[in-house]
């Protein structure tokens, strides 16, 4: 293994406090039921149309109306992107971990590019960041391999030489697809529908928080390094 590859919200970085603040706040704007955090937690994930229809269960998702709140919700989110948001606990000491041995690292996200570079800008890792693929780069998204085996090539390494860390089963399928050593990242943001059976996913291994992901990935490492040599 020669690089890490991150899945960005609910892996890399730990985004549910702002879209909390933002999801709650619409609600009392609009008089509604407030929605408990932990549900708008599950729902990070899967994208602001999922977080949006949490407050307009009523309204179909191409609905103007809907899509007008969306828009809103995104440009509430760009505004602020980082009040609340930071590393998962463990992720700093990890990446410079990393770094220390020269094993790039980058991110696989299904995140538009402009908020995901402005995310990574205001939490000084534009410069540490040796790749990101977004959506716009790719003509289909994970859980197809596309995104995976360009990060792959900008890399300059064979897919199966590169580790992926996710939340999602999206995650896991994109990396498994690539032949890349998939983890999941049980920590994360999961999905209501797939939390309860963790090892349907067919992750190749799962850690509950970052202190095991380094564990795991070190021993990844050193087992390869000891191969070559």
């Amino acid at each position: 293994m020669k690089a890490v590859l991150f899945d960005l919200d609910g892996t890399l970085i730990d985004t549910a406090a702002d879209f909390i603040r933002i999801i709650q706040g619409m609600c009392r704007d609009e008089g509604r039921e407030v929605v408990e955090a932990e549900l708008i937690r599950t729902q990070v994930s899967e994208g602001a149309r999922a977080m949006v229809k949490l407050v307009y269960p009523e309204l179909a998702v191409d609905d103007p109306v809907f899509l007008a709140h969306r828009q809103r919700f995104l440009d509430l989110y760009g505004a602020d992107i980082a009040v609340d948001t930071d590393l998962f606990a463990g992720m700093y000491p990890l990446l410079e971990q990393l770094e220390l041995q020269n094993i790039p690292w980058g991110i696989v996200t299904n995140k538009p590019r402009g908020l995901s570079e402005s995310l990574l800008a205001a939490l000084n890792l534009t410069e540490r960041c040796a790749v990101l693929v977004c959506p716009e780069d790719v003509s289909k998204t994970k859980p197809d391999p596309e995104p995976m085996y360009l990060a792959a090539k900008q890399l300059q390494l064979p897919a199966e030489q590169c580790i992926y860390v996710g939340d999602h089963p999206r995650d896991i399928d994109a990396g498994r697809n690539a032949q890349m050593y998939t983890i999941l990242a049980a920590y994360g943001y999961l999905p209501l529908a797939h939390k309860d059976d963790l090892a349907a996913w067919q992750a190749n291994c799962i850690v509950n928080n970052v202190t095991e992901l380094q564990h795991v990935i070190q021993q990844k490492l050193t087992l390869n390094n000891a191969i070559n040599t």
